[in-house]
């Protein structure tokens, strides 16, 4: 069964965010188990400025991947709207297996070949990992509830790169698979998806960070 999220009502936006930047990013790594490192300097900066990019955003909660750096990326927001960072279990990375840690350039072209097929229909696994559909199915089991809480608002869920490529990549069907599957997201990017009704899926992308810093 393909898995979904349930959307609420109408105009309630879902601000997916990528972490900010880490050890790992700078040494180009596939870091996907956590709690995995924190941030870097760069990164802190870089959550202090989403801070403040959301600060007109009428944010009612705050969530985070089980990911250090996730909640570190996510903290500078939360605080900036009197909440507290939430933790959504299962909105971890995807897990790629035996290409943890690699940097390569076999290892990662093994990970772009099967992550284009997620978005172009294939459903092969990561070597000794998940399943596009392995990863998104936790994804929203955490992320319902998350919604069902509120009807208007924005709100915010940091996770990681490829992970909120493809759930919006499943969400809003207008973006094309092609762009979905390869757009850069740079550290702390925000894609925003608001629940609309006339929308197939009942989610229309709203927004999508892909430009370099």
């Amino acid at each position: 069964m393909t898995p979904v999220l349930r959307a609420p009502a109408d105009g309630l936006r879902l601000v997916l965010v990528r972490h900010g930047q880490t050890p790992s990013n700078v040494a180009g790594l596939l870091d996907t188990l956590p709690p995995g490192p924190g941030l870097t300097e760069q990164g802190k900066r870089q959550a202090a400025d989403l801070a403040e990019r959301l600060g007109t955003e009428k944010v009612l909660s705050v969530h985070a991947s089980r990911a250090l750096r996730a909640q570190e990326t996510a903290l500078p927001t939360a605080t900036r709207h009197g909440l507290d960072v939430r933790i959504a279990d299962g909105t971890h990375e995807i897990f790629v297996g035996d290409l943890e840690g690699r940097g390569d350039l076999d290892a990662r072209e093994r990970f772009d070949e099967i992550y284009d097929g997620w978005h172009h229909g294939e459903d092969r696994s990561m070597p000794g990992g998940e399943t596009g559909t392995q990863a998104l199915t936790r994804f929203f089991a955490s992320a319902q509830p998350v919604l069902d809480e509120v009807t208007t608002g924005a709100v915010v869920l940091v996770s990681h790169g490829a992970m909120v490529r493809l759930v919006a990549a499943r969400l809003a069907p207008e973006v094309e698979p092609r762009r979905s599957s390869a757009a850069y997201l740079p550290n702390t990017g925000i894609i925003v998806l608001e629940a609309d009704s006339a929308s197939p899926t009942g989610w229309r992308c709203a927004r999508w960070d892909d430009l370099p810093d």
